[in-house]
């Protein structure tokens, strides 16, 4: 092994085997952490999925009924006068350690003198296609946040996972291995050590009777 058989060196194996199982400990604590953090907002992803699919299918039974009623040349119409976007920013925040976005959005939920098409000439229909494709962009923002913050989660999990086990099968049996393999080989020399100085004193003993 290529490691040198000496008393420092089994000293500052034995501090790297320590500072390496407190890390295994701190690791394993995030990881078990990170993993209830998961399963936390995996629950609110799924209710979120759940309201999105519903106000998409609300959204687009309105945009079929628009098109029934009032015409698609209407629809269209009544779509491109929309000039004003809703602003999005996107921060971050932290959760144990890991980046997550954060999603803010200007108001995008108007009110029917707000949207700036016509009064008069629009019905209620438009006005209802309008308003559950604004409550829908709304959920679509939302479940994005949560669905991201999901994902990188997960994938803060994996990473923490191949270090917990890279540290507990690879890095600290290794080192422990080499910690025995020196304390052998000083047992070793030790041993040899005392041999040449018993077999030292036996000669000195022997030269000493012959004088």
């Amino acid at each position: 092994m290529s490691v040198k058989p000496t008393r420092s060196e089994l000293i500052n194996l034995k501090k790297k085997i320590k500072l390496a199982e407190s890390g295994h400990k701190l690791l394993k604590k995030k990881r078990d952490g990170l993993i209830i953090e998961f399963f936390n907002v995996l629950k609110e992803a799924k209710n979120l999925r759940k309201e999105l699919t519903d106000k998409y299918k609300h959204a687009h039974e309105k945009l079929l009924e628009g098109i029934a009623l009032d015409g698609i040349v209407e629809v269209k119409t009544t779509s491109m006068a929309l000039k004003d976007m809703p602003a999005i920013e996107l921060e971050t925040k932290n959760i144990m350690g890991v980046t997550v976005p954060k999603v803010k959005s200007g108001r995008i939920k108007k009110g029917f003198m707000e949207r700036g098409y016509g009064l008069i000439t629009t019905s209620m229909h438009i006005e209802e296609m309008a308003s559950s494709y604004e409550e829908l962009l709304e959920e679509v923002i939302t479940t994005a946040e949560v669905e991201t913050t999901l994902r990188k989660i997960l994938s803060e999990i994996e990473k923490t996972k191949r270090r917990v086990n890279a540290l507990e099968f690879s890095v600290i049996p290794g080192m422990k291995e080499q910690a025995n393999f020196i304390k052998f080989r000083l047992e070793e020399m030790e041993r040899e050590n005392i041999f040449r100085m018993n077999l030292i004193k036996e000669n000195t003993e022997d030269i000493n009777d012959n004088m």
